[in-house]
C-alpha cells in the first residue's frame, strides 16, 4: 500500500509543526511551511481511533531519499488511481487535487473494515460498505 509521509504529534506540538518535523525525520527534506488541507477522523470499536491532519507542500523534484519507514517514491496525482492505497486516502487525494478543504469521518467495524465515510462540511456520504 502507498501512504503519504506522516506520524504522531509530540507533547505541546501543533499538527502543522508535527507534519513538518515528520517530513524531515522520514525523508530528510526540510520544509519551512505547509498548507492545511483537512482532517480525517477514523473510529472503530477497537483500539484504532485516529485524527489525521493533512497538509501539502511544494517540494522540488529530487531522487527519493532513503527512509527507514519504507520505500519512498514520487507519485503524480495522475498516477494515484493506479496505485494500491487505503480507501480513505482516495477521497483525501481527490479533495487535495480539487483544492477543497475537508473534514472526513470514517467509521470501521471491529475487523477494521471501513463501514462508511462522511464529509462533515458538505454532509455528503462518500462511502458506504455494502451490507452495512
Amino acid at each position: 500500500m502507498f501512504t503519504p509521509v506522516g506520524g504522531k504529534i509530540e507533547a505541546h506540538e501543533s499538527p502543522k509543526n508535527a507534519a513538518i518535523r515528520e517530513c524531515f525525520e522520514e525523508t530528510g527534506i526540510k520544509l519551512e511551511d505547509m498548507d492545511f488541507c483537512g482532517v480525517l477522523t477514523e473510529t472503530s470499536p477497537v483500539k484504532y481511533n485516529w485524527i489525521c491532519y493533512a497538509y501539502v507542500a511544494e517540494i522540488p523534484h529530487m531522487d527519493p531519499p532513503d527512509c527507514d519507514e519504507g520505500t519512498l517514491d514520487w507519485i503524480g496525482f495522475d498516477e494515484v488511481p493506479q496505485i494500491p492505497t487505503p480507501t480513505t486516502d482516495w477521497f483525501i487525494y481527490k479533495f487535495i487535487i480539487d483544492q477543497q478543504k475537508f473534514v472526513l469521518d470514517a467509521t470501521y467495524n471491529a475487523d477494521l473494515e471501513l463501514l462508511e465515510m462522511k464529509d462533515e462540511l458538505s454532509g455528503e456520504l462518500l462511502f458506504k460498505r455494502k451490507g452495512s
